[in-house]
């Protein structure tokens, strides 16, 4: 059966393609335009003047519903998947944290069975964030399971489950050749949790890091005379930068500079959500480590805050991707045609996903219907289970 939206406010990367209608098969968008017909037994929504955006792609968090990736169950993976709907998100890496590796492992596992069950939005893949960080940068990481990079453990588990993307600190010993290993394999190595200065930064990147990791948050911040990691991101026109824009990690003015300095192509919204993103106040658990969540901030239960600490007690995000979008497009000011980039186009883009992202011919129609406050109002994800030749 096809799928037929009409009457809607239809906005792509790049162009804003006023009331269109969209046609979908098999799970791929067939044709977009205002003189689009159905075929005969078709699923018909009727958008009735919504506006209509590619699905959000959501390339790191941790969980949501009170389940965490890591967790490495089933019914977590399900339960995140589902819920993830909710927010206008139809794709996901399913982000990892600083475990062993055999806890590691059964996370990929997990991924694999999600991916065959084919429910939910889509897992694109896994994101390992850690365990290859600074123990003075590591924040809600936890200490004890820190190591060097390490390329062979990363290919273990990317055989279980494909890694689209590895965290790490290129100042540690041996990162660069990791980040060489990981480039060749065609695994996107993303700067993070670290005290990297320029320097470092420079030679990471011509090794082939292209990403860094919650921009700002756990790297040293901007100094006139002592140029950082942050320094670097905002000058490099080939390197993406995630922003967590839940109002908590990064001010209005922060957001705004990052965009104004990065363009439209290389920046890229995330919501880090741990496990307690759509659950009430309380004690929660993120990697083996108490989380207290208050008021829509998650911060380690037994780690005091420090006003001076270049690394907060702040342990992720309980942010909502859609809540994450919508400031975005009003702290930037951007039009929703450029703002939009950032919510999964340059995520897919960045990791070498060529076909989603887009509300055009051939693109997978993983599509949000979103009312005048860009609120979800149905997430439509494609359901295709196999890629078009």
């Amino acid at each position: 059966m096809g799928l037929f939206i009409k009457n809607a406010h239809a906005v792509t990367p790049g162009k804003d393609l006023g009331v269109a209608c969209v046609r979908a098969e098999d799970g791929y968008i067939v044709s977009v335009g205002r003189d689009v017909r159905p075929a005969a037994g078709d699923r018909i929504v009727d958008a009735d003047g919504l506006t209509l955006l590619p699905g959000f792609v959501d390339i790191h968090s941790h969980g949501r519903s009170g389940c965490d990736f890591c967790d490495a169950t089933d019914a977590a993976f399900e339960t995140i998947g589902r819920d993830k709907l909710k927010d206008g998100v139809t794709g996901f890496l399913a982000t990892g944290l600083t475990r062993p590796e055999e806890e590691l492992a059964e996370l990929c596992r997990c991924a694999e069975r999600y991916k065959a069950r084919g429910e939910g939005a889509t897992c694109l893949g896994v994101h390992l964030e850690g365990p290859f960080f600074n123990a003075e940068m590591a924040g809600a990481q936890n200490p004890a399971y820190l190591m060097k990079p390490d390329a062979a453990l990363v290919k273990r588990l990317h055989a279980i489950s494909p890694m689209r993307k590895v965290s790490l600190a290129p100042e540690l010993e041996g990162a660069e050749a990791c980040i060489r290993e990981l480039a060749a394999a065609g695994i996107v190595a993303s700067g993070g949790h670290s005290a990297a200065d320029y320097a470092t930064f420079e030679r990471a990147r011509l090794a082939g890091m292209t990403h860094l990791t919650h921009f700002c948050n756990a790297m040293i911040p901007i100094h006139h005379l002592r140029p950082s990691m942050v320094t670097g991101g905002l000058l490099a026109d080939d390197v993406f930068v995630e922003i967590i824009t839940d109002g908590v990690h990064l001010s209005d003015p922060m957001i705004k500079l990052i965009a104004r300095a990065k363009g439209p192509d290389r920046v890229m919204v995330i919501t880090d959500a741990m496990c307690a993103a759509g659950c009430p106040d309380g004690i929660y658990s993120l990697g083996g480590l108490r989380v207290n969540v208050a008021n829509g901030k998650a911060t380690l239960a037994d780690v005091p805050y420090d006003p001076k600490a270049v690394v907060s007690n702040v342990a992720g995000s309980v942010a909502l991707f859609c809540d994450c979008f919508r400031r975005f497009v009003r702290v930037t000011g951007w039009p929703l045609e450029e703002a939009v980039k950032a919510a999964g186009y340059n995520q897919c883009r960045s990791l070498g996903i060529m076909d989603r992202g887009e509300i055009a011919p051939g693109q997978v129609a993983d599509l949000v219907l979103l009312d005048e406050d860009l609120v979800p109002q149905e997430t439509i994800p494609s359901r295709c289970t196999k890629p078009r030749r």
